[in-house]
């Protein structure tokens, strides 16, 4: 007795229970974006319910330990205040130019290191010792040096992360398949020419994603970076709170400056999916 289902029914129905019996923690398993999402939320949500039903517990004085609703109250109000927007105005800048000097150095000196041996050894002779040096331990020399103007605090921020730059930068540039520079040197190029035409184009993405790693970093010098003899800030803001007790203000603080990481990050991913489309096509 013949069957009549096409001969293709029985693999495409196994193939459909195959996918269906796939377990929810399967190791490399496939997300969609909207998987990701709600995932992501859910993990928020869950958060912020567990902090509210603490809050209202009572386990802690209220003013100490405020709920997010409280939060953010405090975050509506700051942001309806002048002052506090010029705090966040001030905080960026101080980023921005501090991490743009820092990659200004990191990637032309990375690049050097990770594509030349003589330059690594030279250079990783002086790198390696200030990678272990917490960058707070640069206060008070840069005060000294710098006072306690704004030179002071972007060279604090240039300082936390130039050196790791250079280092992951370096390793970038080293991961550059060896046949891309062989086949090259095959060809006839000249070193400045397999330097500009097969390294620097093969590392840039991951240049520029140790770039959107490292720009995170820098955020978590900014508050250390702005409470000595700062005005203006958002770490400022935050001392200024601390001595009135608004631990709600602090938090709110806290709050916004993790909102800023996460729109630089998405500005940074944006700008990668946008400048490497055939990335974009290959995981496709």
């Amino acid at each position: 007795m013949t069957s009549s289902l096409p001969a293709t029914a029985l693999p495409e129905r196994a193939r459909q229970d195959t996918r269906w019996r796939t377990p929810l923690f399967d190791f490399q398993r496939t997300l969609t974006w909207r998987g990701r999402v709600a995932l992501g939320v859910l993990a928020w949500v869950l958060f912020v319910s567990a902090w509210q039903m603490l809050a209202r517990a009572g386990i802690a004085p209220e003013q100490l330990f405020p709920a997010p609703t409280d939060v953010f109250g405090a975050l509506y109000r700051l942001l309806t205040e002048q002052q506090f927007l010029g705090d966040i105005r001030a905080s960026l800048t101080r980023i921005l130019i501090s991490f743009a000097i820092a990659a200004s150095i990191a990637v032309p000196l990375g690049v050097l290191m990770g594509a030349f041996p003589v330059v690594a050894a030279f250079g990783n002779a002086l790198v390696s010792p200030f990678r272990y040096l917490p960058a707070p331990s640069f206060i008070p020399l840069l005060l000294m040096w710098l006072g306690t103007g704004e030179a002071q605090k972007i060279a604090l921020l240039c300082l936390g992360v130039v050196w790791f730059l250079i280092t992951l930068i370096m390793d970038n540039t080293r991961a550059v398949r060896v046949d891309l520079i062989e086949t090259a040197k095959t060809l006839g190029a000249t070193r400045r020419a397999t330097l500009w035409t097969v390294v620097v184009p093969a590392a840039l993405p991951a240049i520029v994603d140790t770039l959107r790693q490292m720009l995170a970093v820098s955020w978590t010098y900014l508050v250390i970076a702005e409470i000595v003899a700062a005005t203006d800030g958002i770490g400022a803001m935050m001392m200024r709170a601390r001595r009135f007790v608004r631990v709600d203000d602090i938090m709110a603080g806290i709050l916004v400056i993790g909102l800023l990481g996460l729109l630089l990050d998405l500005l940074f991913r944006a700008l990668h999916w946008w400048v490497f489309p055939y990335l974009r096509r290959r995981r496709q």
